[in-house]
C-alpha cells in the first residue's frame, strides 16, 4: 500500500487529533469524525496525524499512539510496537516508512545473489527506473514543500541547457554543451540500470538537477569497499533564487531521505564532491555525512563522503 498521495486537509478532516505532553511520554489520541472512512484512507490520515506530531516538536522523539475505536492494526502501521495504553512509534522508525512520501514502489531483491558487471564486480540487479514524481514532502523545517520527479527531456531540456551553461554551474559539472549534445547526455540514462536523473522542485517550481546512482556499478565503487546496496547522488540548484542554507538543507534532507526510502537495504549514501566545494562540505554534515577520505578521480580530487541510515534518521530532524 502506498497513499504517497493522500491530502492532508482531507486527512485533518477525517481525524480530530489531541497530543497529550502530560505524562512520561506523551499519548497522541485520535477522534474519528463521522462515518468510518476506507482502510487506506483511514491509515492514511492517521500517517498524516502522526507526521504533523513529529514535525511540530522537533525533540519529540517518540510518543504512544491511543487509536481507540479505530480498526487499525499492526499491519496497517509496522513501525509501532504495542505497549500498555496504545502503540509506540519512535520519530526514527516512523520516518523510515515507505507508505507517505514514497511515490513509487520501493526498490526490492529482484533475485537472490548477485550479477556481474561489465568490468568485473559483481552488483544486484536493479530494478526498472521510476516514472514520474518519486518523492514529495512537507519540510517543516525550511517551511516549503520537497520532491523529486523523473526527467522528462521534451520537458526539461531547455531548463537543463541553461543550467549547464551558467557559469555557477558549468565550473564544478563541465557539461556546458550545446542542447543536441546534452539531449544526447540525457537519454543515455535510459540504457544505465543503476542510474537515473531527477529534478527536484520546491513548492512545486523547479529548482534543481540530481543523478542518483547504485555505487557498486559507478565510476565510485572501486575508490572504497562499496557494498552491494550503498547509493549515491550528484546534484546542483540551477534556480539562482533557489541557493542558500535554508533550501539547501531542504533538498538534501528530502533526497537522502528519498534514497533509504527507496531501498531498505541501502546503509549508506555516499558523495563524492569535490573537495574545494566547501560549502557543499559544510551542508554535507549537517544532514549527517562524515568525511571517510580524500582520493583523486581523473578529472578532480574528491572527498568520500558517507552517510549511514542509523545516523541520519536518529540525528537529521525531518
Amino acid at each position: 500500500m502506498n497513499i504517497h498521495a493522500a491530502s492532508t486537509t482531507r486527512a485533518e478532516a477525517l481525524v480530530t487529533t489531541r497530543l497529550d505532553s502530560t505524562g512520561e511520554t506523551p499519548v497522541l489520541s485520535l477522534r474519528l469524525n463521522g462515518a468510518m472512512p476506507g482502510a487506506d484512507e483511514l491509515t492514511g490520515a492517521v500517517l498524516r496525524a502522526l507526521e504533523a506530531a513529529f514535525a511540530a516538536d522537533g525533540s519529540l522523539h517518540r510518543l504512544i499512539l491511543d487509536p481507540s475505536g479505530l480498526p487499525l492494526t499492526l499491519r496497517d502501521l509496522p513501525f509501532a510496537h504495542p505497549v500498555t495504553g496504545g502503540l509506540e512509534v519512535r520519530r526514527d522508525g516512523f520516518y523510515q516508512t515507505d507508505m507517505l512520501w514514497l511515490g513509487h514502489k520501493p526498490a526490492g531483491r529482484l533475485r537472490t545473489g548477485l550479477v556481474p558487471g561489465p568490468d568485473g564486480r559483481d552488483h544486484p540487479l536493479r530494478p526498472p527506473h521510476p516514472v514520474g514524481v518519486v518523492y514529495e514532502r512537507y519540510d517543516p523545517v525550511a517551511d516549503l514543500t520537497v520532491s523529486f520527479r523523473t526527467v522528462d527531456i521534451d520537458r526539461d531540456l531547455d531548463t537543463f541547457h541553461r543550467w549547464m551553461n551558467d557559469g555557477r554551474v558549468a565550473y564544478f559539472w563541465e557539461l556546458a554543451w550545446e542542447k543536441p549534445k546534452l539531449r544526447d547526455y540525457l537519454a543515455a540514462f535510459a540504457e544505465r540500470p543503476h542510474t537515473y536523473p531527477l529534478i527536484g522542485c520546491f513548492n512545486g517550481e523547479d529548482a534543481g538537477y540530481f543523478e542518483t546512482y547504485w555505487v557498486r556499478e559507478d565510476r565510485l565503487g572501486p575508490f572504497y569497499d562499496s557494498g552491494p546496496w550503498d547509493r549515491a547522488w550528484h546534484g546542483l540548484i540551477g534556480e539562482r533564487r533557489h541557493l542558500g542554507r535554508a533550501k539547501t538543507g531542504a533538498w538534501l534532507r528530502g533526497l537522502i531521505h528519498y534514497l533509504f526510502l527507496d531501498c531498505p537495504m541501502t546503509e549508506n549514501i555516499m558523495g563524492e564532491p569535490r573537495v574545494d566545494n566547501s560549502k557543499l562540505l559544510s551542508y554535507a554534515r549537517e544532514v549527517g555525512y562524515e568525511k571517510v577520505k580524500e582520493f583523486d578521480f581523473p578529472h578532480k580530487r574528491s572527498a568520500l563522503m558517507r552517510c549511514t541510515r542509523d545516523r541520519f534518521f536518529s540525528e537529521v530532524r525531518l
